[in-house]
């Protein structure tokens, strides 16, 4: 069984650290960018969708949510394995399986194909958060906020990017194009990160059943993570509510938007994707504890604010940029704490992380929609923002964080 060693330090691992070229951030922040996108593709085009389909509004939303629930299960089955398989091997055969994926959902002649095509690939999508902890293994401590930062800043300009890219390419060339230009991307993908991925030497010899009572075994002992995992669920649960039903309510009066302008509305949002980088200073300068529940009252506030201005694009927009700058920052703050709790254990704690979040959005999705379907946009941004002010509540009995300074200051 591997043993945690992460306050030890090697010359190999040293030199690992110092060799991080900018070239290969910038590769690994286009990967995560394009890798994740495919979970988001699908938003915007579920007005075009319901019609090809003949489905209802909560019928449609089921690809959203099954595709969210399909990443959180690899996060917990596949990203662990990042511990054990050398990294360059393992995120090649799951790009190849994503690429199959999406070109079946491209080609899938009724819905219930789409949405298995859509699990299978939501479920090997999870390459973008193996690549995360890669980075952050490389990275030297004292810069390992910044470096994850500008990674994540193109994870979540992927999330952000794909409704755009999606809506103009489904406008131009019909939806069955975006799964399978993606899958083209997935493809060429796998063959670029074989190559020029440092090998990295896996840091546990564990059998793969061994990896997964490890995994759960994290959960036990690290209540930060817990912590963490809990209060990004509820922020994504709100981002995914909001993004998941925004395309009806353009597409619908006073808006009547085409996709193209759906698309273009998407690109306004988008421009949240820029506060990663600073969040991740922020972040370095021991800041994350005091800005949790600003990013989270953030949110509430926002979303409240939409929701009383439905007719009002404006206000709609300032809405989505400020709501993806409060969940890009509680994404970023939850990675730089638990990147800390323990450096040879970072693929299995970042699935604990990531698929616990996935759920919440996989919730917020199905729930925004059954609001949108039952009631109108008022409930659906009444329903989202519910949920950062129960993440807001449970930060004031956040008794952790003070151990985790207790704990720093004795390493010190």
């Amino acid at each position: 069984m591997s043993v945690p060693t992460a306050a030890s330090s090697t010359p190999e691992s040293d030199a690992r650290q110092k060799a991080l070229p900018g070239w290969l951030v910038v590769l690994l922040a286009t990967s995560c960018g394009l890798t994740v996108a495919n979970l988001y593709y699908a938003q915007p085009l579920l007005e075009m969708l319901r019609g090809t389909f003949q489905l209802q509004d909560s019928t449609a939303g089921l690809l959203v949510t099954l595709t969210q629930l399909g990443y959180a299960a690899g996060m917990v089955f596949l990203v662990p394995l990042g511990d054990r398989i050398e990294n360059s091997r393992l995120v090649s055969v799951l790009l190849t399986v994503t690429a199959l994926a999406l070109a079946v959902g491209g080609f899938a002649p009724t819905f219930t194909v789409l949405l298995v095509a859509a699990l299978v690939a939501g479920t090997t999508s999870v390459v973008a958060q193996i690549l995360v902890p890669y980075a952050a293994d490389l990275a030297p401590d004292h810069l390992r906020g910044a470096v994850v930062g500008k990674v994540m800043s193109g994870l979540l300009a992927g999330i952000l990017l794909s409704r755009t890219v999606g809506s103009l390419l489904a406008d131009v060339a019909g939806w069955r194009a975006v799964y399978l230009v993606s899958a083209a991307l997935m493809a060429v993908l796998a063959v670029v990160l074989r190559r020029a991925l440092p090998r990295r030497a896996p840091t546990s010899s564990d059998s793969y059943a061994e990896l997964l009572r490890s995994t759960a075994r994290m959960v036990r002992v690290h209540p930060q993570l817990r912590r963490r995992s809990l209060y990004h669920a509820c922020m994504f649960a709100a981002f995914s509510a909001f993004w998941t039903t925004i395309s009806y309510v353009l597409t619908a009066a006073p808006y009547h938007y085409s996709q193209l302008q759906v698309g273009l509305f998407a690109l306004v949002g988008a421009a949240g994707a820029l506060v990663a980088p600073l969040a991740g200073r922020l972040a370095d300068r021991g800041l994350v504890h005091r800005l949790t529940p600003v990013t989270c009252l953030v949110a509430a506030a926002t979303l409240v604010g939409a929701g009383l201005a439905a007719h009002q694009i404006l206000v709609l927009a300032a809405a989505a940029v400020l709501l993806d700058c409060a969940v890009q920052c509680s994404l970023i703050f939850g990675q730089h704490t638990i990147y800390q709790l323990d450096a040879d254990a970072r693929a299995r704690i970042t699935s604990v992380y990531i698929a616990t979040f996935f759920v919440g959005g996989a919730i917020g999705s199905q729930l925004g929609t059954l609001a949108y379907h039952l009631g109108n946009w008022n409930a659906v941004a009444l329903t989202a923002a519910a949920f950062p002010v129960v993440a807001a509540l449970a930060w004031t009995t956040d008794r952790t964080h003070a151990g985790g300074k207790r704990r720093a200051a004795g390493a010190g």
